[in-house]
């Protein structure tokens, strides 16, 4: 048995007499695919691939939590709701996280933070909104608007 029966072609060395060169590039292989009985996870399972899971409400605080900053501009009160809601539910999931961080992925804690602060603003502004409109409501009640010399008096005292 001679020494180049044993080597593959490609390992071969250059022999210069009969100019014979390797092949080039790498070999080609197959793609690799998954067998076909391997299932991908379902989505969203394990939170970025990483085995955590998202709080349960904290797309849900977020999204409440932008609607009641929105909804500001509807006499205070449609606003409200969804802020009282969204600061029950964060305070719920604040508490699920705080007792175990080590299963719940950080996006979503920041989710929740985020849907939190947005209902506290939310709040504020409806309240704001809220008294506003009962002040406006209680000086054309009282006929404080309806006398020119009244409204200006109050206006004075403001300064």
């Amino acid at each position: 048995m001679s020494e180049e029966q044993g080597i593959p072609e490609e390992n071969r060395p250059i022999n210069p007499e009969n100019n014979q060169t390797p092949p080039l590039g790498p070999p080609i292989t197959p793609p690799v695919t998954p067998p076909p009985f391997q299932q991908q996870p379902p989505f969203g399972q394990f939170g970025g691939g990483m085995g955590y899971q998202n709080l349960p409400n904290s797309t849900i605080v977020l999204v409440l939590g932008i609607l009641s900053i929105a909804f500001c501009c509807c006499y205070g009160i449609l606003g409200l709701i969804p802020a009282i809601i969204a600061l029950v539910l964060s305070k719920k999931d604040k508490a699920l996280y705080n007792a175990n961080p080590s299963i719940y992925s950080l996006s979503s804690y920041k989710n929740l933070n985020a849907g939190r602060i947005c209902a506290i603003i939310g709040l504020i502004l409806n309240i704001l909104s809220l008294a506003y409109y009962a002040v406006i409501i209680i000086m054309f009640g009282t006929g404080m608007m309806s006398d020119p010399q009244k409204m200006q008096e109050i206006l004075k005292g403001l300064q």
